[in-house]
């Protein structure tokens, strides 16, 4: 049963991590100029030390578009990913945090030294503008207000995380 639901939700966050991954990259056209040159070009991210207690995350591998954006390889991933890169998720409630806060998290990457380049730079310089597509959707006055409110939330969120992550690494720590 469990199995059968990982088959159904993998491929269906994957999809839907791919719509924000674009949805990000549409919204600054240096982004996407910057990828159209490696067009056709794979990438793979491998999360590594992924806790056996939780499900393995699906294949999460992408073909560059010639408009700069990517397309999910789909379940098989790259078999020969032109770049690949591997992020330490030994801790997914502190990767959480980290991400929540807009820290970019340590990465390894290994492959195409151009493209690896211009995903670095993508990673160090592209950030979700929440507010100003909750402003594009509700218009500026609800968009203020459900910005506070998710600004609340997310405060919120991290500090548990960062509660839960630094309860797993003293767990951690006591086990032989």
């Amino acid at each position: 049963m469990l199995h059968s639901l990982q088959a159904v939700l993998g491929p269906a966050l994957a999809e839907r991590l791919t719509l924000v991954l674009n949805h990000v990259l549409s919204a600054e056209s240096a982004a996407t100029q910057r990828m159209q040159p490696h067009a056709g070009r794979t990438l793979s991210l491998t999360l590594n030390q992924w806790p056996a207690l939780l499900p393995p995350p699906p294949a999460l591998a992408w073909r560059v578009t010639p408009a700069g954006l990517l397309e999910w390889c789909g379940t098989q991933g790259a078999p020969q990913p032109d770049l690949h890169v591997q992020l330490d998720a030994s801790n997914p409630a502190l990767l959480m945090a980290r991400a929540a806060a807009g820290t970019p998290p340590t990465v390894q990457i290994d492959g195409d030294a151009q493209l690896a380049g211009d995903v670095n730079w993508l990673l160090q310089n592209l950030r979700w503008d929440v507010a100003a597509d909750l402003e594009r959707l509700f218009g500026p006055g609800p968009a203020a207000t459900l910005h506070r409110i998710g600004s609340s939330l997310a405060t919120a969120l991290r500090a548990g995380l960062k509660g839960v992550s630094q309860l797993g690494e003293r767990l951690r720590s006591r086990m032989p």
